[in-house]
């Protein structure tokens, strides 16, 4: 219940839940951690920190564990400094370890910040803690997010000349890396050389190979790494179909990605929330309205409760096809789960309602929204409306016009 209201936002009843389970005694780690991810995910930076404030009320126990937990949990939404603030407000308080100095360069890393970065990594090395492969791993994906490519290179042969050895997480970046800029030479090299020093190759680096090839449309590639897959006993896991569906998404396929969904449903994995997303998107975008929604519906069927992307995806397609009006009525319903106003094309919103004869929906929606207290969304609707009574001002012939027409 914490995660789903967490997701859509719902703020007031997630703390009020969290207040009543706190006086029957079954606050958990997981409790905190679900609250601190959607304030930070709602980029309610304060709330998110407020939340150890809570653990003081209730008492819950604050240890070395709980604080790494808090500390992992806003470095993974990239509140980093929000991260090392709590740490240096607590650090004479709990006796940190290696752990402790992990998830903070993490929190720094996630949010390019390579200065804070090495300043946590000499700390650690300070306090005489030695990096682990961990430690290694994270420093080598916050290198390659920067487009520091040489110095990850070079990080990477210090640690197959000195240690720690590089593991398969280890090639996977270096390898997810060369894919994402479509330097599939380097890829395969890569993962020779990871065979070749005894890794065994895992679903995530199959999987940025499939991703790499497919991008390329270099489909022969990427059958032949699932033949080899099944071959090595490595099974496609949820990101393998993820990552097959959305290449069948891009090159326009939604039947195809629909035949890897079923095959995902067979093999026992469940969809998630993206895998939905990307099936419907594909239908709409090549404009299978029945389909799209059929997806929606099923979607809806499976208990998968959908997001933000999800109303986009449907309004959009909604209204592409002339159907604003029950486009409006999911605007509304996306709005009242207290999400934000989804980035949709209006002008054609708000033209197929002044076809309509009802050029005042934007302005209606507007008012909904304030008196809501939805007053940056209300904005939104507010401003789209402006534009659009001025183009109409503009459209209408002046006096003198109809006097010479």
């Amino acid at each position: 219940m914490m995660n789903i209201l967490g997701k859509t936002r719902q703020f007031e009843t997630m703390m009020g839940m969290l207040e009543e389970m706190g006086e029957k005694g079954l606050l958990t780690m997981e409790t905190f951690s679900i609250a601190i991810k959607a304030f930070a995910a709602a980029k309610e930076r304060k709330k998110a920190v407020g939340i150890f404030d809570l653990m003081k009320k209730y008492k819950f126990k604050v240890g070395v564990d709980t604080i790494n937990c808090l500390l992992d949990t806003l470095g993974r939404e990239k509140l980093g400094k929000e991260a090392q603030a709590i740490f240096e407000k607590l650090k004479d308080r709990f006796t940190h370890n290696l752990q402790t100095y992990t998830v903070l360069l993490n929190g720094w890393c996630r949010v390019k910040n390579l200065m804070e970065a090495g300043r946590v990594w000499n700390e650690m090395i300070d306090k005489g803690f030695k990096p682990d492969i961990v430690v290694h791993n994270i420093m080598l994906e916050g290198l390659l997010r920067c487009k520091k490519k040489s110095d990850a290179i070079k990080l990477f042969e210090v640690m197959k000349a000195k240690g720690p050895l590089p593991n398969v997480r280890s090639y996977t970046i270096v390898i997810r890396d060369f894919c994402k800029h479509r330097m599939m030479r380097e890829a395969v090299e890569y993962f020779q050389e990871m065979i070749g020093c005894g890794c065994q190759p895992d679903v995530a680096v199959y999987t940025c190979l499939i991703t790499g090839f497919g991008n390329q449309k270099k489909m022969d590639m990427v059958y032949d790494l699932l033949r080899d897959m099944r071959e090595k006993d490595c099974p496609p896991d949820g990101r393998t179909y993820n990552a097959l569906i959305k290449l069948m998404t891009s090159q326009r396929m939604p039947n195809d990605a629909v035949r890897v969904y079923k095959n995902m449903i067979q093999n026992g994995i469940e969809p998630t929330i993206h895998t939905y997303n990307m099936i419907m998107k594909s239908f709409f975008v090549t404009k299978d309205y029945e389909m799209g929604r059929a997806v929606w519906d099923e979607m809806c069927q499976n208990g998968c409760c959908p997001d933000s992307n999800s109303y986009t995806v449907l309004i959009g397609g909604l209204i592409r096809e002339g159907r604003s009006e029950e486009a409006c009525k999911y605007i509304e319903e996306m709005i009242e789960k207290g999400m934000k106003a989804p980035q949709l094309d209006y002008n054609k919103f708000a033209a197929d309602f002044s076809k309509a004869g009802k050029p005042d929906i934007l302005e209606e929606l507007a008012q909904k929204t304030k008196f809501a207290g939805k007053f940056e969304v209300s904005n939104v609707f507010a401003r789209w409306a402006d534009m659009m009574k001025k183009r109409v001002k503009r459209r209408e012939p002046t006096n003198s016009s109809r006097r010479f027409s």
